[in-house]
């Protein structure tokens, strides 16, 4: 390999990482929290990647000590990041993962993936529940109401 091709593949590879430091700089602007707390977007970068907020609904600032933020994903899932003074600690369905050491961030990744599976909020089932109520209530009051006329009670 010759300097001028090392000088080239350099240039190429400047203008990749830039390119998605601008673009995770721009996801940024939309959550008040990652632009208060850059330390917080980091994490969400490496948990995420630079596409996060394909992910993402919202993140809110749950305590103030420990700081604690709720991510929430667009799927109604979310996970809780935690402040701690030696690293970041993600707790991802009731289990804590110490950011710090690379197997932990791992798993995490992996947990958070997992909820990311599960899929899209269903809308349209949580309607169909309600309706389906309605017509049980119906059947059970008439049920009663025959009943009592057999009886012939008032």
């Amino acid at each position: 390999m010759t300097a001028s091709e090392l000088r080239d593949k350099i240039k190429i590879l400047a203008k990749q990482v830039y390119k998605e430091k601008i673009k995770t700089d721009d996801a940024a602007l939309a959550y008040d929290e990652l632009t208060k707390f850059p330390e917080l977007k980091a994490v969400i970068v490496d948990l995420l990647t630079s596409d996060f907020d394909k992910f993402l609904e919202s993140i809110d600032w749950v305590a103030p000590r420990p700081s604690t933020f709720r991510i929430n994903l667009l799927n109604g899932q979310n996970f809780v990041l935690i402040f701690d003074p030696r690293s970041w600690i993600a707790q991802v369905e009731g289990k804590k993962y110490y950011l710090l050491n690379l197997d932990e961030e791992e798993m995490a990744t992996k947990s958070i993936a997992r909820i990311l599976s599960y899929g899209a909020k269903a809308e349209g089932v949580e309607g169909a529940d309600v309706e389906g109520a309605e017509s049980i209530e119906t059947e059970t009051e008439t049920e009663t109401e025959t009943e009592t006329e057999e009886t012939g009670e008032a």
